[in-house]
């Protein structure tokens, strides 16, 4: 039986999230439409994984990679804010009635939990920090409203039909495979990849709006303690590591690191962006008993070896 089902699991977060599950000797089943997910992310000569392609808003296909699971990591999603602000319903679409039809069909075939894939934009831009998962939910773009429907799809399908389900927050999740071309991409990936042929860069704002960066493969060892953990159903936890980096401060690293000499471009700031953003972690570390292993220097020297030695994907 394949106990374990990842959508978007050919995606950056996703294809961690699968070889974290295949090392340890578990099967997987991947759900991708690869819109923005890469089948080279995945090992997919191994027995222990099978891929579906397919579109979570296919219902037919949803119930078909449904059959024999025990429990989904649902990352699937229109990611990107700035899409989301020029198409508003496909974001309302795949985030939230995408995520109802997994709900249903996770229900239906007596799968025991879902761990979802949220968002720290669900804060928006209220000035409190760190942010805590009891403040009041402030989305400033269709992608953040779209991503807390689906926390309330999940919060619903755990009250009233006892499926189990845990929330996950991610603040800006950074590493290996993210792709600096896709529109989806973080401000890590784009500037690595700038950097390292000697390309200008662009900032947007002033470049002292800070964010949260967490290590992708903690935010995969946040998935597998999500799945296990008695005391994390029903529950929101904020997955970063608490310290806030400014985008200034971003490049500057990186600069060191990869010997860029240049200047960065200051632009404007783009509509739905949030100047400030870190977490308070301190509800994981209770609930889940995780914690970050990479600092946010340790992750940066991390992403640029990975880049500078690539590797096939697997799951040594």
């Amino acid at each position: 039986m394949t106990r374990y089902l990842v959508t978007g699991g050919a995606g950056f977060i996703g294809s961690h999230i699968v070889d974290a599950l295949l090392t340890r000797g578990d099967d997987v089943r991947v759900l991708d439409d690869l819109s923005s997910g890469h089948l080279e992310n995945l090992p997919l000569n191994l027995d222990r994984l099978q891929f579906i392609e397919g579109d979570i808003r296919d219902k037919a296909v949803v119930r078909r990679a449904m059959a024999g699971v025990e429990t989904i990591f649902h990352l699937a999603a229109m990611v990107s804010v700035p899409q989301s602000m020029a198409e508003p319903r496909q974001a309302e679409l795949i985030n939230g009635v995408g995520t109802l039809n997994l709900l249903e069909a996770a229900r239906a075939a007596g799968v025991r939990r879902l761990v979802l894939s949220s968002t720290c934009a669900v804060y928006g831009d209220d000035p409190t920090l760190p942010k805590t998962e009891v403040m009041p939910a402030q989305p400033k773009s269709p992608y953040a409203i779209s991503k807390l429907a689906a926390e309330l799809y999940c919060r619903l399908f755990t009250d009233a039909f006892g499926l189990e389900t845990v929330v996950l927050r991610y603040f800006n999740v950074f590493g290996p495979r993210q792709d600096p071309s896709s529109p989806y991409s973080g401000v890590i990936s784009i500037f690595v990849d700038r950097l390292s042929q000697s390309l200008p860069v662009t900032i947007f704002g002033t470049g002292e709006q800070t964010r949260d960066f967490v290590f992708v493969s903690d935010v995969a060892r946040a998935n597998l303690l999500a799945a296990e953990s008695a005391n994390a159903v029903g529950q929101i936890f904020n997955i970063g590591t608490g310290q806030a980096v400014t985008v200034n401060r971003l490049f500057s690293s990186l600069a060191q690191i990869l010997g860029y000499d240049g200047q960065p471009t200051y632009r404007s700031a783009r509509p739905g962006d949030i100047l400030h953003s870190y977490a308070d972690p301190s509800l994981a570390g209770a609930g889940l008993n995780w914690r970050p292993q990479f600092s946010f220097e340790a992750g940066l020297n991390a992403l640029v070896e990975s880049m500078r030695h690539p590797s096939n994907p697997g799951i040594a």
